[in-house]
């Protein structure tokens, strides 16, 4: 059974730091694009950072570029979502999807491209 379990969520000052952490079971991560979404209250769903399995290419929303890194753990089987410079804005539930790669690169799956697999999120919360 596909399951995409995230953690690492929390409670975190304005300039610090988290890393979210997103196991995959039922799947490997080879051949599949997966990504990292957001949705704060009354805000809707935005794509974070997703990465392309085929070419290899990372989209990064604008509101993060280097604040936020992405990364695979093959041997693992998890993905990972480094947080840096945190702001009051980028509090929201964080949500890791996952879809068999179609040969797009990592824009595509965070702008249009919709996921087939989700986990349920986890918190994130910047506040002094």
């Amino acid at each position: 059974q596909v399951q995409l379990v995230e953690s690492g969520g929390g409670l975190v000052q304005p300039g610090g730091s988290l890393r979210l952490s997103c196991a995959v079971s039922g799947f490997t991560l080879d051949g599949y694009a997966i990504g990292w979404f957001r949705q704060a209250p009354g805000k809707e769903r935005e794509g974070v950072s997703c990465s392309s399995y085929s070419d290899g290419s990372t989209h990064y929303a604008d509101s993060v570029k280097g604040r936020f890194t992405f990364s695979r753990d093959n041997a693992k089987n998890t993905v990972y979502l480094e947080m840096n410079s945190l702001k009051p804005a980028d509090t929201a539930v964080y949500y890791c999807g996952a879809c068999r790669d179609a040969g797009y690169n990592g824009t595509v799956y965070c702008l249009y491209y919709g996921m087939d697999y989700w986990g349920k999120g986890t918190l994130v919360t910047v506040s002094s």
